[in-house]
């Protein structure tokens, strides 16, 4: 229930309506939810205050692979937010015929077993993503105390499933707290009055302080914590800070870093579609130069929902995403274009209402994705692909002879270079360790502590260390 993102100044529902994949997508851009809130981002880092790098250097994608990763919305525990959501938006938007849907007949239940069938395929063929945990969902209950119509075993087996089987190749992220109605953070009860203005997905509807949005942002990841989950960033519900735009990722960085002390805070509010770049976007920059660095980093999505929909009552599209043979769809064109390929769904379109047909869809976007690009594409975690592109952009690099002085505020894996004119062997150095890089002649097996060289350019993928370290190319004669 979260169709709030897209990459133009509009409402996120207003762009599917309009947009050329709008027609089909509408029916799956439910709840006030358009998960298209536009991609438009006040406060992304100057050029200007990003380090130069000398002409001879470029800092490629992890492995020179683009990033693969699946956004999944609405997931919680348990209940199935279609079922559960839909009544409740029905009575804030009476007017709107998406709410007006057979609900009753819809399960109440997601059931852990669909949650480990899921899974157990996506950790086969290595799937990495984001998945949501709404704390309260739709106000049924709370995932740290109690679920009225589930066992306090079942709640905390469902938990415990979680933290087991979707960590670590999955991001929780907190949906704010209900994904419903706002709550009170004095009461914590529901808002009194019930409207298009109590619901978070359209909240806040007018400016409020940074300390106050950062507060609900706040709430909501406490509540994760308490379920022992860890957590780098929020994914806002539908339309969740429209109004606040600017100031959003300001209160990401006060929330995350308060509750879990992450260096590198996250969050995922936008889709991307056209032409324009997919690629993450550095917010809130500050202490460029310093040994402080600070970021938010926003990590959008680049096809709409086209599997099972919010309420899990749609016919899946796979083709937008892919065709069976891997030639045509909005992933294709990503890979195509090396530029980051975030898919996004909603946890009750994987499910389908127990038919399972948005899995099975997503399953055959999967395989045919792998039959053709295996070796071009790498699964990332979104907090990774988030951490990757700090680094890509801030890492401050010089060259002296055959030595590449790195600094670098944040530490990122599979850190990829391409060198003019370099050659081998290939050493990194921080302080009195150093590491000898493996030498492949085959750019399907590069990979962390490798290097090739081949058309007078040599690169070099490496676990990039936070700080100051070196990478020593062979000496010129």
């Amino acid at each position: 229930m979260n169709q709030h993102r897209v990459s133009m100044p509009q409402d996120r529902r207003a762009f599917l309506r309009a947009s050329a994949w709008g027609a089909a997508a509408t029916t799956v851009a439910g709840m006030g939810m358009s998960r298209l809130g536009l991609a438009e981002t006040p406060g992304a880092a100057a050029s200007a205050l990003l380090p130069t790098r000398p002409a001879s250097i470029q800092v490629l994608m992890p492995r020179d692979r683009v990033p693969l990763s699946y956004i999944i919305d609405d997931s919680t525990c348990l209940v199935n937010m279609g079922h559960f959501c839909t009544p409740q938006f029905a009575t804030a938007l009476p007017n709107r015929t998406e709410y007006q849907k057979p609900w009753r007949s819809w399960p109440r239940e997601i059931p852990d077993s669909f949650v480990r069938k899921f899974g157990q395929w996506c950790a086969s063929q290595g799937v990495k993503g984001k998945y949501s945990i709404v704390p309260n969902p739709a106000c049924v209950g709370w995932l740290d105390r109690e679920l009225p119509g589930w066992s306090r075993s079942d709640m905390q087996s469902s938990l415990k499933l979680v933290r087991e089987l979707m960590l670590p190749n999955w991001d929780i992220h907190p949906e704010m707290i209900t994904h419903t109605r706002v709550i009170d953070l004095k009461t914590g009860r529901p808002m009194q009055e019930i409207s298009a203005a109590t619901m978070e997905n359209s909240y806040p509807q007018e400016k409020k302080s940074v300390d106050e949005l950062a507060a609900y942002l706040a709430y909501a990841l406490r509540l994760v914590k308490n379920c022992d989950l860890p957590c780098e960033g929020i994914t806002t519900p539908g339309g969740f800070g429209n109004s606040m735009k600017g100031e959003l990722p300001i209160a990401v960085d006060q929330a995350v870093r308060d509750v879990y002390g992450i260096e590198l805070p996250h969050y995922f509010k936008y889709v991307i579609s056209g032409d324009q770049s997919t690629e993450p976007k550095l917010e809130h920059l500050r202490g460029v130069g310093t040994d402080d660095v600070r970021v938010t980093v926003n990590v959008p999505a680049g096809t709409g929902d086209w599997f099972g929909g919010w309420q899990g009552d749609s016919l899946s599209e796979p083709d937008r995403y892919c065709n069976a043979a891997a030639t045509s769809g909005r992933m294709v064109e990503l890979i195509q274009r090396r530029q980051p390929a975030v898919m996004i769904c909603h946890w009750p379109g994987m499910y389908s209402n127990g038919s399972e047909e948005g899995f099975r869809s997503f399953q055959r976007v999967v395989g045919a994705l792998a039959s053709r690009f295996a070796d071009d594409t790498i699964w990332m975690k979104v907090s990774e692909i988030a951490r990757y592109w700090a680094a890509k952009q801030l890492t401050e690099i010089s060259r002296v002879g055959n030595r590449l002085m790195l600094t670098a505020p944040f530490a990122a894996e599979r850190f990829t270079l391409q060198i003019d004119g370099g050659s081998g062997p290939v050493s990194l150095q921080q302080g009195n360790d150093r590491t000898l890089l493996r030498e492949t002649t085959d750019r399907s097996t590069l990979d962390a502590g490798t290097w090739l060289a081949n058309d007078q350019k040599l690169v070099a993928c490496f676990n990039l260390p936070k700080g100051t370290s070196e990478l020593v190319l062979a000496a010129t004669s």
